[in-house]
């Protein structure tokens, strides 16, 4: 309770460690909350429970409400998933896929991230899991970085048309990048160009926390 306390004047570390995949892993108490950060930027929680929060009341709380299946692609600590559960209060299975076995019993010690109701936690590479994967779902939430990189793979066209493909009719997709320098704008920018207006409608919410953009791929039937 001291350590919650203080966080209010100074973030307080009380786990640190290093994973095969990720370089550092940490959990602070900050201005009274738990969160999971990376060497260089935030996990979960903190400024990206913000930014997913607001992607998600852009799309609509009531509307993801309604929806039955979801999908997480970069669980981390779960900060989204709590956010669907506590405040968007869907019902909807949910289908966590993280790469990184270390993240996922971090999110379970400190996170009970185990704890929430009818969801899929499962350890496997995002790329691998959505090309074998044979379900459908109504949302699907993109948030894969390497500490404050992202990996190739997440704008390749093959990746993108594999997402608009295990979107069910009308789903929405919501991809959470990062944007710290002009080439990273510019391939935002080709990332958009690459879906059928006819087809789809793509929208971008652009700095968002200052260095992030969502872009918000809806299926138009």
């Amino acid at each position: 309770m001291l350590k919650k306390l203080f966080s209010f004047f100074i973030p307080v570390n009380i786990y640190k460690k290093s994973s095969s995949l990720s370089k550092s892993l940490e959990v602070t108490w900050a201005n009274g909350e738990l969160v999971l950060d990376s060497q260089n930027t935030n996990y979960s929680y903190g400024s990206l429970q913000r930014i997913l929060r607001m992607a998600l009341k852009s799309v609509g709380f009531n509307k993801v409400k309604e929806m039955q299946h979801i999908l997480v692609l970069g669980v981390a600590g779960g900060s989204v998933i709590k956010t669907l559960r506590d405040e968007v209060r869907t019902k909807a299975w949910i289908t966590g896929v993280e790469i990184d076995a270390e993240i996922v019993k971090l999110a379970n010690t400190y996170f009970k991230l185990d704890k929430i109701p009818n969801t899929a936690i499962i350890i496997d590479d995002a790329f691998d899991f959505v090309i074998k994967t044979e379900d459908t779902y109504d949302l699907i939430v993109i948030d894969i970085f390497q500490d404050t990189s992202m990996p190739a793979f997440l704008f390749d066209s093959l990746f993108a048309d594999r997402i608009c493909e295990l979107l069910s009719a009308k789903g929405i997709a919501i991809f959470n990048t990062m944007v710290l320098k002009n080439t990273d704008e510019l391939r935002n920018r080709e990332y958009i160009l690459h879906f059928d207006v006819c087809r789809f409608k793509v929208s971008a919410m652009s700095r968002l926390e200052t260095h992030n953009e969502v872009i918000i791929i809806e299926k138009l039937n």
